[in-house]
C-alpha cells in the first residue's frame, strides 16, 4: 500500500489536495477595499477630465498638448444596467485613452446614452412607467457601473441623445438635408427653394420637360 502527502495518493487512488488560497492573489474582497478609494480620488482630482483652450472647462497647461478624443458607443438605457458584452468595447477604448494620456496627450474620453427609439419605449411599456422616467434612472445605473469598472471617462463631457442641447442639432442637420438638393452642376447641396425658383423661372428645366407650373 502506498501512501504520498502532497499531491496524495492513498491506496492508489489519487486525491487532490485543498490548498490554501495563493498569496497576494487579487480576489474580489481586495478590489471592493482598494478600487473604490482609488475611484474617488481620481473622481475629486479630475484625473480624467480634458481641458478645453478657453470656457468654463480651460486649463492652459493642459489644453497645449496634443489633443485626442476617444468617444464610446452609446449604450441603450432601455434596461436595468449593462450586459456582459459592454466592457469588450469599452476596456479597449479605456487602454487606448489611458496610453494616450500617458503619452503627453490631452485626452478627451467620454461617453453618451442612446436613450431615443423603441426600446425606450418598450421597456417603459414593461414596467408600467413613463419613458423619461425610466430611462433617466437606467443612466444612473449604467453611469454607476462605468465608474465601478473603473473606466477614464470625463464625466462632465456625457451626453444623451434625450437632451435638447443634442437632439436639436440632430434634428437641424435631417431638416438642413430635407431641405436641400445636391446640383451636380456645382458638386454642392444647395437649398430647394432655389430649385423651385429655378424651375419656376425656365432658368432650369424640369427633369420631364413639363413646365413647373
Amino acid at each position: 500500500m502506498t501512501q504520498q502527502t502532497g499531491g496524495t495518493a492513498v491506496g492508489g487512488s489519487t486525491e487532490a489536495r485543498v490548498s490554501d488560497p495563493p498569496q497576494h492573489r487579487y480576489s474580489a474582497a481586495i478590489a471592493h477595499e482598494i478600487e473604490p478609494r482609488w475611484q474617488a480620488r481620481w473622481e475629486a482630482e479630475g484625473t480624467f477630465h480634458a481641458a478645453n483652450p478657453t470656457g468654463p472647462l480651460v486649463d492652459p497647461e493642459r489644453a497645449a498638448l496634443p489633443r485626442c478624443v476617444v468617444l464610446d458607443f452609446f449604450p441603450y438605457p432601455s434596461g436595468a444596467g449593462l450586459h456582459v458584452g459592454h466592457p469588450l468595447g469599452y476596456i479597449g477604448t479605456d487602454v487606448f485613452s489611458r496610453y494616450q494620456r500617458m503619452t503627453g496627450h490631452n485626452v478627451l474620453h467620454t461617453i453618451g446614452f442612446d436613450a431615443f427609439g423603441l426600446p425606450a419605449e418598450q421597456f417603459a411599456v414593461q414596467t408600467g412607467t413613463h419613458p423619461r422616467v425610466t430611462t433617466l434612472a437606467n443612466m444612473e445605473i449604467i453611469a454607476r457601473q462605468l465608474r465601478r469598472m473603473g473606466m477614464d471617462h470625463d464625466p462632465r463631457r456625457a451626453v444623451a441623445t434625450i437632451d435638447p442641447a443634442y437632439y436639436r442639432w440632430t434634428q437641424w442637420i435631417f431638416t438642413t438635408i430635407y431641405e436641400s438638393w445636391y446640383d451636380d452642376r456645382v458638386d454642392a447641396a444647395r437649398p430647394v427653394a432655389e430649385l423651385i425658383a429655378a424651375y419656376g423661372s425656365g432658368a432650369v428645366p424640369t427633369p420631364d420637360g413639363r413646365p413647373w407650373a
